[in-house]
Parts: C-alpha cells; structure tokens; sequence
C-alpha cells in the first residue's frame, strides 16, 4: 500500500478503506510513513473530516497498535471520566474517591498540562511522594484496596496516539473532531474501563468554544464507546467562568481536599456529585450509596487518604506554598458580570502553572485564586483575584493576560454550569 494514495483518497474528499486506516496507522508507529506525510493526512482529515465509520476504524487501529487492559478480576464494577480540559478542572481529585466510596472501582489514566489548561498528574504532583508511574501489580492493587488509581499512562497504551498527537500539536491539526474524539477514546477504552463519563466543556476557557462544537464531540465521542463495548454517556458543562476558586496545581489540590471534608465552593461540589452520580450508575448502581453522602460523611475523605498513601504520597504533609503573591483589584465599582476563564487560565501558565512544551516543568506552587465570581458586588480597589508564584518577575505578564478579563455590570451571561446530557444513541 502507498501512503501517498492514501493522502490523496482524504484530500479529495473519499471515505478511507478500513485496510488503508489500518495500514497507514501500523506503518506510522513503525516508521513505514514519515511524520511530513502523517501530517498531510491529518491535514486533509482535519479540512475533510471523517465519515462515522472512519472514525470507529481510526479508534479502533490505535487501541490495536498497543494493548487493553483487563480489570474483570478486581471484584468491583469498573468505571472512569474524562474531561476535555479546562481552568480550575480539579475534578478528578475528589470525584475518583468519591466514586469508590459508592462501591465502583476507578482505574484513571491521566496525562499533564499543555497550555491554559491544567492537568491532573501535575496537580498530584505537588502533594510530597505522590508518583504517577505505577506498574501493573500496584494498580490492581490501589482498585483492590482503596478502589481507585490516577496514573500516567502506559507506554503500551495507543501508542499510535501518543506519536499522533505530538505531531498534530506542531503541524496545526489539532482542532479536528474525528482526531480529537479517536485520541481521547483510544486511550480510555484500551484503559480498560467498562464503563465512562465524559465531561465535555464548553465555553472561553475549554478547547470547544462553543456548544454545538463541543456537543458534536461529545456524541461522536459516545458513540466511539459505545461501539467498542464501553458503556458511555457524556455532560456538557460550562467553562466560560473558571470551575472553583483556584488555578494552579497544589492550590487545587487544597480546594480538592475541601470538598472531600464536606466543604468547598459550591459548582465544584455539584460538578462533582453529578458527575459521579453519572459514573456509579454506568456503572451498576455499586454499594447503592449516593455520591453527596460520600462527601458528607468522611468516607470518600478516607478513600483519598488511602489512594494518596498508596501511590507514595503523604495525605497530612503540608502542600507548597508560593513566596510571592500579588493582588488584581477592581477598576471600579458594580456587579462582576463576567470572569474570563481562558484569560485566568493564561495567567496562571504565565506564573509558571503550565508548560508551553511537554517536556517544560511546572511549579507546583504557581496560579491564581479567585474571591469574586459572576453576580457578586465588588467595589472599587477590593481585591478580585490573587496571583501567586515564587517568582515575582512573572506577575507583570500574568497581569496582561488578564487585562479585560474582568467585567463589571456587562451584558455578556457565562454558560450555566451543567448545559446539557449526552446519552447513548438508542
């Protein structure tokens, strides 16, 4: 087979062949097809798009290309969620506790921040002795006793999608939905779950701007799951406001263990619920246990205690704390109408919370904390955001991120927090 054929088939429009899909992936991964001809593929998918047929092929080529995990022997009904990013998504952190309090296992393959959006293996990262690499034995291990496990994943896993992707982040082909969707359900379904929640954001700090976008993910997206046996149902939530009062890594994992005490800001604590309502009834329903008594009565506190202990970390050692703060006060007086998530999310990467590469480092103690949300009063001079770091050079350029991202008696509404359900197609 010709790869150049194959390239041309796209870029005029054709249907690829499910014997082309699977060639052309197996012959990338082992260097049969250049990274400037695997490029131009993406290009002609990403201004050609991809048929539903094409995609489950796709999918299901690069799952192929590595291994799918098996946990039909952990004794608990198995299930994860995945969010398609956004500022403050601290999510995970409470939620996979959560979830095991309720009886349901929760093997979670995680990755790291890229850009205005952070990621979960960096904010664990900050608590003293977490590891994410945990191998085969210590995962069943961590579903067996606490119940659930966030780790990087596995070289083994899609390992088309993992040289896919770092090409497509450097050649301009990463705003397609047939590689967006086939990218993230590869990894989910060789993850080995039997069942998963996708949180697919919507809004100025999400990667979908908008709702219809981001609902054609989403049901492109649950569709792939359930094509492949993986029972899946997706939210939309809103991202137009950052989720909580916090961005940046050890500053949402303190936020993370507040909800897990039973406190917290409110729209985590409701993201969290439904989310993980969602996750135990894919799932089987589990112990039976509702998601908020978890959280009220110290049991997905425990679970947590245990998770972090068993991946090396330390659930009592004081998080890192960052030398530098700065204050961004109101302008004037009024109602804060509007609160730019991707603009907050910018700062916080500016003060040295994200990387702009992967293989950059982040610091643990960088971001911003919010004291003002959309619909609360602030007055002239009052403190709206604190911007932490421990290297006060930063902050100017943190503060230009977010000129005019506060608003004050604006016309402009955020989404609301839960937009919308995706269930499986009947």
């Amino acid at each position: 087979m010709n790869v150049v054929d194959v390239i041309r088939v796209k870029r005029d429009g054709g249907v690829l062949s499910d014997a082309q899909i699977d060639w052309v992936l197996d012959a990338y991964v082992r260097g049969v097809v250049a990274d400037e001809q695997m490029a131009a593929l993406a290009m002609a998918i990403l201004l050609r798009g991809m048929g539903p047929g094409e995609i489950a092929r796709w999918t299901d080529a690069m799952i192929r290309s590595g291994e799918r995990m098996d946990w039909s022997g952990v004794g608990r009904p198995t299930t994860d969620k995945h969010s398609t990013g956004g500022v403050g998504d601290k999510l995970t952190l409470p939620l996979a506790p959560t979830v095991a309090a309720c009886g349901v296992a929760v093997p979670q393959l995680s990755g790291r921040g890229l850009g205005h959006t952070g990621g979960t293996l960096d904010k664990l990262e900050s608590i003293p002795g977490w590891r994410a690499v945990l191998d085969r034995d210590e995962m069943r291990a961590q579903l067996a006793g606490p119940g659930a496990f966030v780790a990087a994943a596995a070289d083994f896993i899609a390992p088309a999608d993992r040289k896919l992707y770092a090409l497509r982040d450097v050649t301009g082909t990463v705003e397609s939905v047939p590689l967006i969707a086939s990218s993230i359900m590869s990894k989910k379904i060789a993850e080995g779950t039997a069942s998963l929640v996708l949180d697919v954001k919507a809004g100025s700090g999400a990667f979908m701007r908008d709702v219809a976008s981001a609902r054609e993910l989403a049901r492109t997206m649950v569709d792939l799951g359930d094509a492949h046996g993986v029972r899946t149902v997706a939210l939309l939530t809103g991202m137009d406001v950052p989720l909580g009062g916090a961005s940046g890594n050890a500053l949402e994992v303190a936020e993370s263990v507040d909800v897990l005490a039973g406190g917290g800001p409110a729209d985590v604590v409701e993201l969290t619920v439904a989310l993980a309502r969602e996750m135990v009834a894919s799932a089987g329903g589990g112990s039976g246990k509702d998601p908020a008594d978890a959280l009220r009565d110290g049991s997905a506190m425990d679970v947590w205690r245990r998770m972090v202990a068993g991946q090396g970390g330390d659930p009592d050692a004081a998080l890192p704390v960052a030398r530098e703060t700065h204050d961004v006060t109101a302008s004037g007086s009024g109602v804060l109408t509007w609160l730019d998530a991707y603009a907050v999310g910018v700062a916080a990467w500016r003060l040295g919370a994200g990387r702009a590469r992967k293989e950059d480092s982040v610091s643990a103690v960088a971001g911003v904390v919010l004291h003002r949300r959309p619909g609360d009063v602030v007055r002239a001079g009052e403190s709206v955001l604190t911007l932490h770091t421990d290297d006060a050079s930063r902050f100017a350029a943190a503060e230009q991120a977010l000129v005019g991202a506060i608003e004050l008696d604006g016309t402009r509404e955020p989404l609301p927090l839960l937009v919308d359900r995706i269930p499986a197609t009947d």
